[in-house]
């Protein structure tokens, strides 16, 4: 049974033949208007979400699918204590594929080892968040036209944003990429990260102001402040609004650099930006959903 955990369970031409089927549902989407016909997706999200499980359940419907699934635990029986292993192997008597979302760092794994079913990790606490992942690189290779050759900058949250982790460890099996890490202090990202990159002998720094980056950049990854990630409030309000990207930090960016953030968003990106062609991270939804319907397609009938 193959399952989706982490970015890295595709190697990087499965990824290419992924994206190849995402593009292709992109611009035939008719061809694939009833590839699901007569399955079930199960969406089991242990905690709050709009674009992933939406996106998830866009993604089957326009498949010709069904979708059942509860949107938050206290919906669900793990309020009377059930275990997420009890839970999948329920699950894997009524859907054909599940997309879960815990809290918890590593419950996917520990349902995908139970399951009779693909399972796919859709967020587990602040470890992986694989199919934004995709989402991030799919949107990155339909707009610039490659993966690799760049330099990428990670703006906020690189503390504890499960987004980036999992998109630094995507992006370092592709050639001649260059990361610009810029955070305060306190969110700065986790030194196994940057061990990994001084392994790997990956070109990398870490800066505070974005301002004096932004003409550098061929991407710029913005990242909220995660209120539910914090343990007090006050360190929340003193790091919330510490990065907003306006129009006049625009000014100073390359004409063809783009604009990405998993979303939602909160004060780091202004409105005004969003009219900037350079915007893409509302693009960047909607190759969520192109994504997922070519994930759920390839763990499908791989696995049939």
């Amino acid at each position: 049974m193959r399952h989706l955990m982490s970015p890295l369970d595709f190697t990087p031409e499965e990824l290419d033949t992924l994206f190849d089927l995402a593009n292709d549902i992109e611009h035939n989407p008719a061809k694939y208007a009833h590839a699901c016909d007569g399955r079930i997706l199960a969406t089991c999200f242990y905690e709050p979400s709009t674009r992933t499980r939406l996106s998830f359940e866009s993604a089957m419907t326009r498949l010709g699918g069904q979708v059942i699934g509860f949107s938050d635990a206290s919906s669900s029986s793990a309020s009377k204590g059930e275990s997420v292993s009890d839970t999948i192997r329920v699950i894997s008597c009524y859907a054909d594929i599940c997309a879960m979302r815990h809290p918890k760092e590593g419950a996917p794994m520990v349902a995908a080892e139970k399951s009779d079913i693909p399972v796919i990790n859709a967020g587990d606490g602040g470890h992986q968040h694989p199919t934004q992942t995709l989402t991030d690189l799919l949107t990155i290779r339909s707009l610039k036209g490659r993966l690799g050759g760049f330099t990428i900058g990670l703006c906020g949250d690189l503390k504890f944003g499960r987004t980036v982790h999992s998109l630094i460890n995507a992006l370092v099996r592709y050639d001649d990429i260059r990361f610009v890490f810029i955070s305060p202090e306190e969110l700065r990202v986790p030194d196994y990260i940057t061990d990994m990159l001084k392994e790997r002998g990956i070109a990398y720094e870490e800066v505070i102001r974005l301002e004096n980056v932004m003409p550098t950049l061929d991407l710029l990854y913005m990242t909220r402040v995660q209120r539910e990630r914090f343990f007090n409030e006050e360190d929340y309000v003193r790091l919330k609004d510490f990065y907003i990207l306006n129009s006049d930090k625009m000014h100073l960016a390359r004409k063809d650099m783009l604009v990405l953030h998993p979303l939602p968003r909160v004060n780091e990106i202004s409105v005004e930006v969003d009219s900037d062609p350079r915007a893409a991270y509302f693009k960047q939804a909607k190759y969520g959903v192109y994504v997922r319907m070519a994930l759920i397609l390839t763990l499908l009938f791989q696995n049939e």
